[in-house]
């Protein structure tokens, strides 16, 4: 276990020096160079050359990369010249609202979906198993623009009861105090993710009570309450740690369409506004933040794995 957790580790770190140095030539490709995209279309050679002297970038590019990279302890990700602030600072004060969003929908999701899948096993290839499916099936394949926009018509146009958008200067905790502006960006959300891990979840529970460790139990007189919650159940939710480590860059990088939807000011909207600016340094720099994320992820959930369920060894190579 330990051997491949490391192993693990050096593959994270191999993944995210490689997207350093991806980001760190793209940010060296742009167009007419860094100093044209931050000064405009009108600057001038004089003007052009003083930026390039005043920031590093006549020197070699190993140099500039070293630069570059023990910069990125200290979160210097560039600078943002459609925010004229630095990247990290436009980052910092995006991430914690879309953190907060993104992550009480997933919660509110895991809540809702496990019971539904227990729900549908329990009650399989009955009319209630039927009627979930169907509806997860739907929901799975909406849009989250579409869902979005119809809650949008009924319940703020037609019937007046919640605001169209988020207050856009609420505390990011303001979903928790002030849930009311945040009711339908949450349920969008959540009903797209309650759809996907109900199904997993019935899926994964139905092929735990096919193993022998349940024919065992039950040969041993263990009631069918026991075997579901007290065997079955455990196992069958550690697909559902892999869903969760592979969710982390969403909650991190926010959600794109519904952020921007709603209008809420989180990473998902940043993303959207610096690609229609051509914000280059704040494109590249979300893009090393999300990465990053993605790598946690995965290797949360292989250490999640390991506590759930000792019994699993892993092997291979490196």
């Amino acid at each position: 276990m330990v051997g491949y957790l490391i192993r693990r580790l050096l593959q994270a770190i191999i993944v995210v020096l490689g997207v350093i140095i991806i980001v760190f030539l793209l940010s060296r490709m742009i167009p007419g160079g860094e100093a044209r995209a931050v000064l405009g279309p009108k600057s001038t050679p004089p003007l052009i050359r003083e930026f390039n002297h005043a920031n590093g970038f006549t020197q070699p590019l190993w140099v500039q990369f070293w630069h570059y990279l023990i910069g990125l302890p200290l979160l210097h990700l560039g600078y943002s010249y459609k925010f004229t602030e630095p990247v990290w600072d436009v980052i910092s004060n995006r991430l914690p609202k879309t953190i907060v969003l993104v992550g009480t929908s997933t919660a509110l999701a895991l809540v809702i979906a496990i019971p539904l899948g227990v729900i549908q096993v329990v009650r399989r290839n009955k009319p209630s198993d039927y009627a979930l499916t169907g509806v997860a099936f739907v929901l799975y394949a909406m849009p989250s623009f579409f869902l979005g926009t119809l809650l949008i018509i009924w319940f703020s146009f037609d019937a007046g009861w919640l605001p169209v958008s988020p207050p856009s200067n609420a505390s990011p905790f303001a979903v928790w105090t002030d849930p009311k502006g945040f009711i339908m960006p949450v349920v969008t959300l959540a009903a797209l993710t309650i759809a996907l891990f109900s199904r997993y979840m019935r899926s994964s529970l139905l092929d735990a009570i096919a193993e022998d460790y349940i024919r065992t139990a039950r040969a041993k007189g263990a009631s069918n309450r026991r075997v579901l919650y007290g065997h079955a159940l455990r196992n069958a939710l550690i697909p559902i740690v892999t869903l969760l480590g592979l969710s982390l860059p969403g909650i991190v990088g926010g959600a794109v369409i519904v952020e921007t939807l709603f209008n809420y000011p989180g990473m998902g909207l940043l993303i959207v506004q610096a690609a229609e600016q051509s914000d280059i340094p704040t494109v590249l720099g979300t893009t090393l933040v999300i990465t990053i994320a993605t790598v946690i992820g995965s290797l949360l959930a292989d250490i999640v794995y390991v506590l759930v369920d000792p019994r699993i060894r892993y092997g291979g190579s490196f």
